[in-house]
């Protein structure tokens, strides 16, 4: 078994600290011993990453705050809360540029993990300020992990939100379309139901009349049957695709639709 502490070896903490860390940084936490303060944090998490990466936040009993790889003093803590607003903000502009559900889909499978990180984030540094007391660094640290918490949750929310309606407008097009080709077919079916007897007993007797256009001066004939054929498919299709909306069925006894008091 493994007994490498993923803590900076430099650190001078108490042991407590490395025994109860494992091999990875675990949940994001805070863990206090002899006055010292152990802040347990992820890195922003990247797209389809299966493994959080930690970061380490180390408060001496002296209050000097150094991180694991952002050096030292509260900009370290600072330059990890940008690094959320960055990722955040980056998955904003793609928010506002979605035009299909698949583009919204990504952004909300790549904000998921983010909403969870920056909730745990605020919920740790919550934590950190109540075990360091009154101090006003850890206090705006924690104040600005909400903010990008709040950030983070409506981001989510309008994501999730805009995703739902693209696809309840994609479905109301496609029950239109339906309508539409359902009435179409049913004109159609009408129309052969009213001469297919007439078909079928000019195909049975035969209809070959004599009506005097065999002997006329052609191509007259031709480009007359020609004309009255095209001018009757504008007409049927002109009839096939007369917009008809679908009947709203009426609403009785509790089904009726309540008016909204001002």
């Amino acid at each position: 078994m493994s007994t490498a502490s993923p803590l900076p070896m430099n650190w001078e903490l108490p042991q407590i600290f490395h025994e109860r860390l494992g091999d990875g940084p675990g949940r994001q936490r805070v863990m206090q011993a002899e006055g010292h303060l152990l802040i347990v944090t992820h890195r922003p998490p990247r797209h389809n990453e299966r493994v959080r990466a930690g970061r380490f936040f180390w408060r001496n009993p002296a209050g000097a705050l150094q991180s694991s790889d952002l050096g030292q003093g509260p900009s370290s803590m600072i330059k990890h809360l940008e690094e959320y607003h960055a990722a955040i903000a980056k998955l904003e502009k793609a928010e506002a540029d979605a035009q299909s559900s698949e583009e919204y889909f990504r952004v909300i499978s790549e904000l998921g993990p983010l909403l969870r990180a920056t909730r745990n984030l605020q919920s740790t540094l919550q934590t950190a300020r109540e075990l360091s007391g009154n101090d006003r660094t850890m206090i705006n640290f924690r104040d600005r992990s909400y903010e990008l918490e709040r950030s983070a949750e409506l981001l989510y929310n309008e994501s999730k939100n805009e995703l739902d309606f693209l696809i309840a407008q994609r479905t109301e097009q496609q029950a239109a379309s339906s309508h539409r080709m359902a009435v179409s077919a049913h004109r159609l079916n009408i129309l052969a139901a009213m001469f297919f007897p007439m078909v079928t007993l000019a195909t049975i007797f035969g209809s070959s009349l004599k009506h005097g256009w065999e002997t006329a001066g052609a191509p007259l004939p031709f480009i007359g049957m020609l004309i009255v054929g095209l001018a009757l498919g504008f007409m049927l299709n002109w009839f096939i695709n007369v917009p008809v909306e679908p009947k709203q069925r009426k609403r009785h006894g509790a089904d009726a639709k309540i008016p909204r008091t001002p």
